[in-house]
C-alpha cells in the first residue's frame, strides 16, 4: 500500500522515481502482465504470443495502421482468380531467416500447410479459409487454392498464425520450437525466453523488407528488445515510472489519466478498439428466450457508468455489437439496446408477461424471474457482472453470478448451464466477429447463444465468399440487422487499448493487430 501512495503522488506530481536501474538505451523494453504458452502462433491463439511474433517474424500481407487496407509484406504483390477461389502470391526475393537461410515459396507452403494440417490442432485453422492445396510454382511464387471463396483471407493472413517459419528450424527443435528456440524474417531474433520472467530478442541486421505502413523498412531502431513479464499492478507502474520499461498496454485502467499527464509519458491509442465486452444469451433458456426480455435487459444497463466506474473512461459505451470504425460495420444497425431507457425495460417485460411482485421481483406463471451469469473470476468481469446485478434489480430481475478462475472458465461454459455469460473478444472486422459468433456451424461454442437461424447463416456466407467489396458489406450488414433486432448479446463497452510509452521513445504510434498495439515497432526510435 505504501508503494501504491508513493506511485500515485509521482503521478500527480509529474515525477518519476529514481532511474534504479535505468532502462539501456539501445533496448527496447516491454512491460507486459502474463506470459505466452509458448512461441510457435501454430499452437496456440494466445495474444501474448502474437506480441513477440509480430517482431520475430513476418507474413505474407501486413495491415495498415486503419486495421482495414491490406499492405505488402513478403508477398510484393497477388492477384485473385475471377472465381476467388485461387490467390496468387508473388514473394519478394531478397528476404532471409535471422539463421541466414534465404526465404522461398517453399517456406511460405511449409508454413501454412504446417496451419492445414488437422494433427497440428491449431486454434486459428479456420482463419484459413477452406484451403485445398498450397503449391510453389517457382521460388518467388505461391498458389493459395480454396474449393470456394474466402472474401476475408488477406485480413487474416497478416493475423500471427499466418507467421513464415524455417522449415529446418521447425525440425530440429520439434516440440521444442517456440520454446527454446525459433528463426523468422522479422525485424528482431528470438534469443531467449525465460517463462513467467522474460524474452529476448535481437535486432535483426540484415532486415529491410518492413512492410510499408512505415518510415524505416528496416533494419529495427534499437539493438534488441525484452519483453518483462511483471504481474503486479503498480510494480507495472513503477517499472514505467523508474525508467526500467519503455512501453506497456497492460496498465490498469485507474493508472491512465495520471499517466497522461505525467511530463515523461504519453498513453496513445490504435484507430479503433476493435474489442467487445458483451453480455451473451442462451437464448434457448426458458426465461430468457423471448426477445422483448433480452431487449429489455439491454435497455437496463447505464453503460457511461460502467465506462466511467470500471474502464476509468478508458472505453467507448457500446451501441452495437461492432465497433463503428471496424470494416463492414453497418451504421444503420439499429441502437436501441444501448440505450439506457429503464422505463421502456419495464414496459417490454410487463408485455411479455413477467409483472412486479410485492418483493420488488417479477414473475410470471408464479414463477420468479431469476437468471444466471457465468464469468472470469478476474478482470473486470467480476465489477461488471455486479453492476448488472444492480441495474436489473431495478427493474425486477434477480441476476445470480457464479464467476470461474480463467483455467477452468471454458470447461465451465461447454456445460451449458447458465443463462447469460460475459466475455470480452478481440475481432479484426464485422465479418470477422460474426461468422465466429453467429453461425449454426459454431453451436455449442463459440455460438454459445444457440443461435440456429437460417436467414443469418445465409447472409453470413455470402459475404464470406462474395467476390467483391459491395457484396460482402451488403451481406454482413444483414446480419448485423438480425443480430441486433433478435437481442442475441448486451453489447456493453468497446474496451479501450491504450499504449503507454516513455516520451523518450520517438515514432511511436499504437496499431492493432489481434490486441498487440505494436505490431512490428520499426518506427521506434531511442
Amino acid at each position: 500500500m505504501r508503494l501504491r501512495r508513493l506511485l500515485m503522488t509521482l503521478l500527480a506530481t509529474g515525477l518519476a522515481l529514481p532511474p534504479a536501474a535505468q532502462a539501456n538505451a539501445q533496448t527496447l523494453t516491454v512491460i507486459r502482465n502474463i506470459d505466452a504458452p509458448n512461441y510457435d502462433g501454430v499452437r496456440t491463439s494466445a495474444g501474448a504470443t502474437g506480441e513477440v511474433l509480430f517482431m520475430t517474424g513476418d507474413t505474407l500481407v501486413a495491415l495498415d495502421y486503419d486495421l482495414r487496407t491490406i499492405r505488402p509484406s513478403l508477398a510484393k504483390s497477388w492477384e485473385v482468380s475471377a472465381d476467388g477461389t485461387t490467390y496468387v502470391f508473388h514473394l519478394r526475393d531478397d528476404v532471409t531467416f535471422c539463421s541466414g537461410k534465404k526465404f522461398t515459396a517453399d517456406d511460405v507452403v511449409y508454413s501454412f500447410q504446417r496451419v492445414l494440417d488437422k494433427a497440428t490442432r491449431a486454434p486459428f485453422i479456420w482463419r484459413m479459409g477452406p484451403a485445398v492445396a498450397v503449391t510453389a510454382r517457382d521460388a518467388t511464387t505461391v498458389e493459395y487454392r480454396m474449393s470456394a471463396p474466402f472474401s476475408e483471407l488477406l485480413l487474416n493472413l497478416t493475423n500471427f498464425h499466418a507467421t513464415i517459419v524455417n522449415k529446418d528450424s521447425v525440425e530440429a527443435l520439434g516440440k521444442d520450437y517456440g520454446i527454446k528456440g525459433m528463426d523468422g524474417t522479422g525485424p528482431y531474433c528470438f534469443q531467449s525466453w525465460e517463462p513467467r520472467n522474460q524474452t529476448i530478442a535481437t535486432r535483426h541486421e540484415a532486415y529491410k523488407w518492413g512492410p510499408p505502413v512505415y518510415a524505416n523498412q528496416g533494419p529495427a531502431k534499437f539493438q534488441r528488445a525484452i519483453w518483462k513479464i511483471v504481474p503486479e499492478e503498480a510494480a507495472r507502474l513503477a517499472a514505467l515510472a523508474s525508467g526500467q520499461g519503455d512501453m506497456s498496454y497492460t496498465m490498469p485502467d485507474q493508472y491512465l489519466p495520471s499517466l497522461a499527464k505525467m511530463p515523461t509519458m504519453q498513453v496513445l491509442h490504435p484507430e479503433a478498439n476493435l474489442q467487445l465486452f458483451y453480455l451473451g444469451f442462451k437464448t434457448t433458456r426458458e426465461n430468457i428466450s423471448d426477445v422483448r426480455v433480452r431487449t429489455a435487459l439491454s435497455m437496463a444497463i447505464d453503460r457511461k457508468q460502467i465506462v466511467d466506474a470500471i474502464y476509468f473512461g478508458n472505453g467507448i459505451p457500446a451501441e452495437t455489437f461492432i465497433h463503428p470504425k471496424a470494416l463492414d460495420y453497418n451504421p444503420d444497425t439499429p441502437k436501441h439496446l444501448g440505450r439506457y431507457d429503464p422505463a421502456e425495460s419495464a414496459r417490454l417485460l410487463d408485455e411479455a408477461g413477467w409483472t412486479m411482485g410485492g418483493d420488488g421481483f417479477r414473475y410470471r406463471d408464479g414463477k420468479k424471474l431469476t437468471l444466471l451469469l457465468y464469468g472470469f473470476a478476474g478482470g473486470r468481469s467480476p465489477k461488471i457482472a455486479e453492476a448488472a446485478q444492480g441495474f436489473w434489480r431495478r427493474i425486477g430481475v434477480d441476476l445470480q453470478l457464479q464467476m470461474w478462475d480463467g483455467t477452468i472458465v471454458f470447461s465451465k461454459l461447454a456445460q451449458q448451464d447458465y443463462d447469460l455469460w460475459s466475455i470480452s473478444f478481440p475481432y479484426s472486422s464485422a465479418g470477422d466477429a460474426l461468422r465466429l459468433y453467429f453461425h449454426s456451424t459454431n453451436t455449442p461454442a463459440p455460438n454459445r447463444m444457440n443461435w440456429k437461424d437460417p436467414a443469418t447463416d445465409a447472409a453470413l456466407d455470402r459475404g464470406v465468399t462474395a467476390l467483391d467489396d459491395a457484396t460482402r458489406f451488403a451481406a454482413f450488414a444483414e446480419v448485423q440487422n438480425i443480430v441486433h433486432t433478435n437481442a442475441l448479446w448486451v453489447p456493453l463497452v468497446h474496451q479501450g487499448l491504450a499504449l503507454v510509452v516513455n516520451k523518450r521513445i520517438k515514432g511511436a504510434r499504437a496499431h492493432h493487430v489481434y490486441g498487440s498495439l505494436i505490431y512490428k515497432g520499426l518506427d521506434f526510435a531511442p
